[in-house]
C-alpha cells in the first residue's frame, strides 16, 4: 500500500466494509482523544493544525484517489471525514465533558455529513480533491453550531 492510499484511507479505515466514512469518523476521533494530554490551548492549536493538514492532503490526494478507484468521492477515501470530524471538535469544551462532546461530535458530524444541508450537497460538484472536502467542512460547521447549541441547552 502507498503513503498516499493509506492517508486517504485514514489507515485502514476507509476499507471497512460497511459505512467506510463511519468508520473513519470513529478513526479520526480516537486520534483526536490525544489532544486531551494537551492543556486547552495547545489542543485547540493542534486540532487546528490537524484540520489544516488533514484539508491540504484531502484536496491533494482526491484527485489520485479517484483515478485509482475510478469514480468521484470513492468511499475509501476518508481523510476528509477526519478534517471534518476534527473541525466539529473545533472550540468546543473537550477537556470538561470529554465523553459527551466526543461521542455527540461523531452522531452530530454523522448526521449532517450524511444529510448533506445547503450549501453542503451542492459543494460536491466542485472539482477533484475540493468537491470531497469542502462538504464535508461546511456539514463540519453545521455539525460544530449544533453541538454548541446542545452542550448550552444541557
Amino acid at each position: 500500500m502507498t503513503v498516499k492510499r493509506l492517508l486517504w484511507t485514514w489507515f485502514g479505515c476507509g476499507f471497512s466494509p460497511v459505512a467506510p466514512g463511519t468508520a473513519g469518523t470513529a478513526g479520526a476521533l480516537a486520534v483526536a482523544g490525544l489532544v486531551l494530554l494537551l492543556p486547552v490551548g495547545q489542543a485547540h492549536a493542534a486540532l487546528a493544525a490537524g484540520i489544516l493538514a488533514t484539508t491540504a492532503l484531502s484536496v491533494a490526494l482526491g484527485p489520485a484517489a479517484e483515478r485509482a478507484r475510478g469514480k468521484k468521492d470513492p468511499g475509501e477515501f476518508v481523510i476528509d471525514e477526519v478534517a471534518g470530524a476534527w473541525l466539529t471538535l473545533l472550540g468546543q469544551p473537550i477537556h470538561d465533558r470529554p465523553a459527551l462532546v466526543f461521542v455527540a461530535a461523531f452522531f452530530l458530524f454523522r448526521l449532517t455529513d450524511i444529510v448533506k444541508p445547503w450549501p453542503a450537497g451542492r459543494l460536491e460538484r466542485l472539482p477533484g480533491g475540493w468537491g470531497i472536502t469542502v462538504d464535508d467542512l461546511v456539514a463540519a460547521v453545521y455539525a460544530n453550531l449544533l453541538l454548541r447549541g446542545m452542550l448550552a441547552i444541557v
